[in-house]
C-alpha cells in the first residue's frame, strides 16, 4: 500500500475538490506561489491557475469575509488562516456572519465554507504560532468543527467538509503534518459527526482528538504493560459530537479520561464530562478525568513539552480512574 503524509493527503483532497468542482476556490496567505507555509497547497496554483488558487493580503477578517461573499455568489471557498494564533481577527466575521447565515435566512442561504487552520502545538513554534482555538468555534452555533488525527482521515474529513453545505472549521494538527500512514485515500469510512475506536480496551477509555490520539495510543501501550486495558477513542468531530460513541465507551469501560491540548477551564473535556454525566452516569465507576494544557497563555518553545499533556500524565489519570 502507498505511504502518505497528512500534508500529502490534504493536498490531494484539495486537488480533487478543485478538479471535481469548478466552484471550488482555495485562498489564503501564501497558499498560491509558495504553496503554503506547510506546503499543503503546493503545486495547486500552477495546476489550476491564479483565479482558483490565490494569495490574499495579511488580513484574516478579510479572508473570512471574502468566504461569505463568495459563498453567497455560488462558490465553495476553502480558506487557510496559516496559523491558529493568527486566526482571531477573523472571529467577528466567523461568529457574526459565517455561522449565522443559514438561520438568519431561514435556510434559504447555505454557507458551504471550509476554513482550514493549522492548529495546536508540538512544533516548538514562536508566539502566535501555536494555540488550541477549538472552544471558540465549538461554542459558536452554526459551525461544524472537525480535527483529523492521521493522513487517511485527513483526506476523508477534508473531502467531506468541502462537500458539506454548512460552514466547517477544519483544525489541522501541525505536529501530525509529517506523520505517515499506509493505505489508499478515499472517503469511505466514518463521516463528520462519527468517532472511531482506534484501540479496543475494557478497563478505561482514553478520549482524544488530533495529536493527542497518538499520545493516547502511546499511553495505552504503556498501561498495557501494567495490566490496564485502555480503549482509545478518536473523536474526529467536535461538532457534531458523537454522543453515542461516548455513551458506548462509558457503558463498556466505566472509566473515562479526556485528553486535549487546550487549557483546562471550559475546554472540550469539561463539555464531554458533562455530557457523559448527564447521559451515562449510572455506568460510571469513577469520575471523568481530564488531562489538558494549563490555564496560562500558550508557552514559549522551551516550556512547550511541560505544558502539553504527556504520556505520563495520561497514564496517571488512567491509573487513578482504574483505582476507584
Amino acid at each position: 500500500m502507498p505511504e502518505v503524509t497528512m500534508v500529502g493527503a490534504l493536498n490531494r483532497a484539495l486537488r480533487d475538490a478543485l478538479a471535481g468542482d469548478p466552484r471550488a476556490l482555495v485562498f489564503g496567505e501564501d497558499v498560491g506561489r509558495l504553496g503554503g507555509v506547510f506546503r499543503v497547497t503546493d503545486g495547486l496554483q500552477a495546476e489550476f491557475g491564479k483565479e482558483r488558487v490565490f494569495d490574499t493580503p495579511i488580513a484574516e477578517a478579510g479572508i473570512a469575509g471574502a468566504c461569505v461573499g463568495l459563498s453567497l455568489a455560488g462558490f465553495r471557498p476553502v480558506a487557510e488562516m496559516q496559523f491558529d494564533g493568527f486566526s482571531y481577527p477573523a472571529l467577528d466575521q466567523v461568529i457574526s456572519h459565517v455561522a449565522k447565515y443559514r438561520m438568519r435566512t431561514r435556510g434559504i442561504a447555505s454557507m458551504p465554507i471550509v476554513i482550514r487552520i493549522p492548529s495546536f502545538g508540538g512544533i516548538r513554534g514562536k508566539e502566535h504560532h501555536g494555540d488550541s482555538p477549538e472552544t471558540y468555534y465549538v461554542h459558536t452555533a452554526g459551525l461544524k468543527v472537525v480535527v483529523p488525527s492521521g493522513a487517511l482521515d485527513a483526506y476523508r474529513l477534508l473531502s467531506l467538509a468541502i462537500a458539506d453545505p454548512d460552514p466547517v472549521i477544519f483544525l489541522e494538527p501541525k505536529a501530525r503534518y509529517w506523520s505517515k500512514e499506509d493505505g489508499e485515500l478515499g472517503v469511505e469510512g466514518p463521516g463528520i459527526g462519527e468517532a472511531r475506536v482506534v484501540r479496543e480496551g475494557a478497563d478505561c477509555a482514553l478520549i482524544a482528538y488530533g495529536t493527542m490520539v497518538s499520545r493516547c495510543l502511546d499511553a495505552a501501550g504503556r498501561l498495557a504493560d501494567e495490566g490496564i486495558d485502555a480503549r482509545v477513542l478518536d473523536l474526529r468531530s467536535l461538532v457534531p459530537l458523537d454522543l453515542e460513541a461516548l455513551g458506548t465507551a462509558a457503558r463498556e469501560t466505566g472509566r473515562m479520561v479526556v485528553v486535549h491540548e487546550a487549557a483546562r477551564t471550559v475546554g472540550m473535556g469539561a463539555e464531554i464530562a458533562a455530557r457523559i454525566m448527564e447521559e451515562a452516569f449510572d455506568y460510571l465507576q469513577a469520575p471523568v478525568m481530564r488531562v489538558t494544557g494549563y490555564d496560562t497563555p500558550y508557552p514559549p518553545a522551551s516550556l512547550e513539552q511541560h505544558w502539553l499533556p504527556s504520556v505520563e500524565r495520561i497514564c496517571d489519570a488512567a491509573r487513578k480512574a482504574v483505582a476507584y
